[in-house]
C-alpha cells in the first residue's frame, strides 16, 4: 500500500535510498543500505518501532481519552479524531478521514498501524546483518514482534480483517494486497506473541524500563483472545474460546519474576511520580524534556473538556458499600453524591466538589457538568496560575495499556464462562479489584451465578477503567453497543444533550475509509458502509 511507510526512525532520521549515477553512496545521510550496519543504529531504529505508539490515531494527544465518547460514559461536542460521529453512528468511509486527525481516527489508525508494521517488519528483515551481541539482538527481534503484534491486534479489533504483511515495505508488492481473515490476523498476533514471550524478560530496570516484557505479550495475547471469545466473535459460546483466554490470562498472574500486583492508591496510580510501578505491565511512555514527546491529556481534561463524562456513568457507581443506590440504605437522592464508590471521587469532578481550590459548579465543566481528574495531575488543591498547563502544554503522565488490574478482570471474565459456577478464583480475582477501590463490604457472594457474575465483572470493567479509553471495545465485544449506545444521553442535571444511534448491522466494525479503497480497490468493504 502506498501509505505503509518504510520509515523506520524518529522524525530527525530519515532513511533514504537515493544513489546517483554513479552508485556512490552519499555521505551525508543514510540509505537503506548503509544504515543497518551497527548496533547504536539498529537501537534507533527499534525506538522507532516504539514511537508509531505516540501517533494521534493511537495513545497520543489525547486520543485514549476521546474514545470514551463513543460510549454512554462521555460526550465529545467538538467531534474530537473524529469519535463524535462514531458516538452518532453517522459515521461512513467518506468522512472517516477528512484529510486529518482532528477529524480522522478510522482512517489513520489504520495507516499509522501499518506504519508502524512497516518499520517492526524492516528491523526483522535487516538486524540479523547487524555486528552486536546475539542476545541483545534476539531481544530486539522480540521486541519488534511484539510492536508487530500490537498494531496487528489493534486493526483486528477495530476493522477485522485486514492484510497481513509480514515482510518489509514493498509499494509493488503491497499496493494490492486484499484483506487477510480476521482469523488470520489472529493466529499471527497470537505467534507473535507467544515468540516475543520466549524471549523477553519478566521486567527492565534503569533506562530500559518500558520496554516490551514477557508479561506485555502475554497480556495482548489474552486481550485477543477474550476479544475472540466474547459475543461478538463467538456467538455459539464455544468453550475451548474461553478457556484459551482464560489460561491466557492466568499466565500472567502465574509468570515469575514480574513483581505485578495493585498499586494501592487508585488515585495516586494515574499521576507521574507512580508511573512504571507494580501496576504497569505495558505502557507509552511519555516525556516533556525538550527532546521527549508529551501528551495532552491534562489540556484535555482541564482545559477543553471534550471528553466530558455523562450522567448515566455517574448513575453507574455503586454507593461505598458495594450496593446500587436503588439498593443501599446509604443513598439520599437529594445528596446523589454522597457515599459513593471511592472510583467515582478519584475519577470525576462533579457539582459540590472542588477542583483547583474552587467549588465546581454546574458552570464549571459546560459541557454535561462533570470533568476528568483521571490522567490528570490537577486536582482539589489550588495552583498558580503560572503552573497550570495552557493550550501549548504537554503533560507526561504515561498512558497505561495494559495494567494488572485488567489481567484480574480479564481472567475472571474467561474463567467464568469456562465454568458452570463461578468458583473462588474469578471471585478472589474481582475482589482484589474492589479491595484497592476501597468498598466496604468488597466481597462478592458465593452464591452468584455465572450470569449474575458477568454482570457484575462488566460492571466493575466499567468503573474501574471509567475514562481510560476500554469501555468502546468491551460494549462492542459483548455487543451490548446497539442497546447502551440508542438513545438519548444526558448531562449533570438530567437535560437532555442529543440521541445516539448505533446500528447494529454495521457499527460493531468500523469502515475501511474511502481512501484507503481509492489506493487499493482490492480492499474489500466491511458491511453496510
Amino acid at each position: 500500500m502506498k501509505n505503509i511507510s518504510i520509515l523506520f526512525l524518529l522524525s530527525l532520521l530519515l532513511v533514504s535510498c537515493y544513489k546517483d549515477a554513479l552508485e556512490t553512496q552519499p555521505n551525508d545521510r543514510y540509505t537503506e543500505d548503509t544504515y543497518w550496519t551497527s548496533e547504536k543504529t539498529a537501537m534507533a531504529g527499534l525506538t522507532g518501532c516504539y514511537q508509531v505508539l505516540t501517533s494521534n490515531s493511537l495513545y497520543g494527544y489525547a486520543t485514549p481519552l476521546w474514545e470514551e465518547t463513543a460510549t454512554p460514559n462521555a460526550y465529545n461536542y467538538d467531534n474530537s479524531a473524529g469519535f463524535g460521529l462514531i458516538a452518532l453512528g453517522t459515521h461512513t468511509a467518506t468522512n472517516a478521514g477528512a484529510g486529518n486527525i482532528v477529524s480522522g481516527v478510522i482512517e489513520f489508525r489504520w495507516k499509522d498501524c501499518y506504519r508502524g508494521i512497516g518499520r517492526c517488519n524492516t528491523l526483522l528483515d535487516r538486524i540479523n546483518a547487524v555486528p552486536m551481541a546475539d542476545v541483545l539482538k534476539d531481544r530486539m527481534k522480540a521486541e519488534a514482534k511484539f510492536l508487530r503484534g500490537l498494531y496487528y491486534s489493534i486493526l483486528a479489533t477495530y476493522y477485522g480483517g485486514v492484510p497481513l504483511i509480514l515482510t518489509p515495505p514493498n509499494f509493488d508488492q503491497d499496493a494490492k494486497l486484499p484483506r487477510n481473515s480476521r482469523a488470520e490476523v489472529v493466529q499471527q498476533v497470537i505467534k507473535d506473541m507467544d515468540e516475543a514471550a520466549m524471549v523477553l524478560p519478566p521486567k527492565f530496570t534503569g533506562n530500559d524500563i518500558g520496554r516490551a516484557t514477557s508479561g506485555a505479550a502475554l497480556a495482548i495475547k489474552a486481550r485477543m483472545l477474550l476479544f475472540e471469545a466474547s459475543p461478538l466473535n463467538n456467538p455459539s459460546g464455544d468453550l475451548t474460546k474461553w478457556v484459551a483466554a482464560a489460561n491466557a490470562a492466568k499466565a500472567i498472574i502465574d509468570l515469575p519474576g514480574t513483581g505485578y500486583g495493585l498499586f494501592p492508591n487508585y488515585r495516586q496510580l494515574f499521576l507521574p511520580a507512580n508511573e512504571n510501578k507494580q501496576e504497569t505491565v505495558f505502557d507509552v511512555q511519555y516525556t516533556i524534556s525538550t527532546t521527549g514527546f508529551g501528551n495532552s491529556f491534562d489540556l484535555i481534561n482541564r482545559l477543553y473538556n471534550t471528553n466530558a463524562p455523562l450522567r448515566d456513568l455517574i448513575n453507574a457507581y455503586d454507593m461505598k458499600d458495594g450496593l446500587p443506590p436503588a439498593q443501599s440504605p446509604l443513598y439520599d437522592a437529594l445528596k446523589p453524591y454522597d457515599n459513593r464508590d471511592p472510583r467515582m471521587y478519584q475519577t470525576i469532578i462533579y457539582p459540590g466538589d472542588t477542583y483547583l481550590g474552587a467549588p465546581v459548579t454546574t458552570a464549571t465543566f459546560k459541557q454535561t457538568g462533570y470533568g476528568v481528574k483521571k490522567y490528570g495531575i490537577y486536582d482539589k488543591e489550588a495552583v498558580a496560575a503560572a503552573d497550570l498547563i495552557n493550550s501549548a502544554g504537554r503533560s507526561q503522565i504515561n498512558y497505561m495499556v495494559v495494567r494488572y488490574a485488567d489481567v484480574l478482570l480479564m481472567y475472571a471474565e474467561a474463567q467464568n464462562e469456562v465454568l458452570g459456577a463461578p468458583d473462588v478464583t474469578v471471585r478472589n480475582a474481582v475482589e482484589l479489584v474492589r479491595q484497592r477501590a476501597g468498598l466496604v463490604p468488597y466481597q462478592v457472594s458465593a452464591t452468584l451465578t455465572k450470569p449474575q457474575m458477568r454482570e457484575l465483572i462488566r460492571h466493575e470493567r466499567r468503573i474501574e477503567f471509567a475514562c481510560e479509553g476500554f469501555y468502546y471495545t468491551d460494549i462492542r465485544r459483548w455487543k451490548t453497543a446497539e442497546q447502551v449506545l440508542t438513545g438519548p444521553i444526558f448531562n449533570s442535571q438530567n437535560q437532555q444533550i442529543v440521541t445516539r444511534n448505533f446500528n447494529p448491522l454495521r457499527d460493531y466494525w468500523w469502515p475501511i475509509a474511502q481512501t484507503q479503497r481509492e489506493l487499493n480497490p482490492n480492499l474489500e468493504q466491511n458491511d453496510n458502509y
